[in-house]
């Protein structure tokens, strides 16, 4: 019997000037623990005239995490906190009551050839912390937890896992969980999962229950404790899920609640410009005339 309730393909979605691969939400599976959203950005090369830009857009309810593997994104939010995201450091920031940010390509490299890829992440509140003052934190990679086992490398970028702990500050029971590996492996890590657990085949394959898996594409798992599977060559992934909320979660746009009434009232704000400002940012993006809340 499979253990997989769900695989999950990537779909094309625009992003300001930029295409993404979208993994979270799908139709029939809206979170995986407390993990509510994920886009695959790229590979994509810019020429020296294109250049990534995600204007100034409000966030509640949720902490986002970005994730590079190439290139680089300058963050600016309404805290104040400016920050260029390199490779393998992690950019968290929790968005609880409100707060609101620009992503855009550093300015040196505006009129360069530049690569850019990753992932960008949004993990839900808890519901006593939805509300909560927003926060910035910036993880260098040097400071994630990272280490070898027969052959096969791990990184802990959030949350506890395999006996690490990231510094990232999540606010509920999750794992992020990056596993890669040159040669072909078994790798049997359910005894230290917990709650919901999902995979991201980002390059290579996996083999599992004797099926092969390729990329851009996410397993879910019906039980997290018997996460087996065979990593294949050169093969990079994501292993990522937690502890799910007792309470349902709604999405509109950029906010996630756990109330309707939240989303509604984040709405009217954003389209009334009372969210705070971001110092140096004079421009915004609209508030989607299409859209519902889900």
């Amino acid at each position: 019997m499979s253990n997989l309730s769900h695989i999950i393909e990537e779909r094309p979605h625009e992003v300001g000037n930029f295409w993404v691969g979208r993994l979270l939400p799908f139709r029939t599976k809206r979170m995986v623990g407390p993990f509510t959203f994920i886009d695959h950005m790229g590979p994509t090369q810019l020429q020296d005239y294109e250049n990534f830009d995600v204007g100034p857009h409000p966030h509640i309810g949720l902490s986002t995490l970005t994730y590079l593997f190439e290139g680089s994104i300058m963050h600016r939010d309404s805290l104040g906190t400016q920050m260029e995201i390199q490779p393998g450091a992690v950019n968290w920031m929790t968005a609880g009551k409100g707060i609101v940010h620009s992503e855009r390509t550093p300015d040196y490299l505006r009129h360069s050839p530049k690569f850019l890829h990753g992932l960008q992440i949004w993990v839900a509140l808890p519901k006593h912390l939805e509300t909560m003052e927003p926060s910035f934190f910036h993880a260098e990679a040097d400071t994630l937890p990272s280490w070898e086992e027969d052959g096969v490398q791990y990184k802990l970028i959030a949350g506890e896992a395999l006996g690490h702990q990231s510094p990232v500050p999540v606010y509920s029971p999750l794992f992020l969980l990056e596993i890669k590996s040159t040669a072909k492996k078994t790798v049997k890590i359910g005894s230290a999962l917990f709650g919901e657990a999902a995979m991201y085949i980002l390059e290579g394959s996996v083999e599992s229950e004797g099926n092969v898996y390729e990329p851009k594409r996410i397993l879910v798992a019906k039980d997290a404790s018997l996460c087996e599977f065979t990593i294949g060559e050169n093969t990079t992934i994501y292993i990522f899920g937690g502890e799910p909320f007792p309470e349902e979660r709604f999405m509109f746009w950029n906010f996630v609640a756990s109330d309707k009434e939240m989303l509604e009232e984040a709405k009217q704000r954003w389209q009334d410009q009372l969210f705070p400002k971001i110092e140096g940012e004079t421009g915004f993006v609209p508030l989607p005339v299409i859209g519902k809340v889900s």
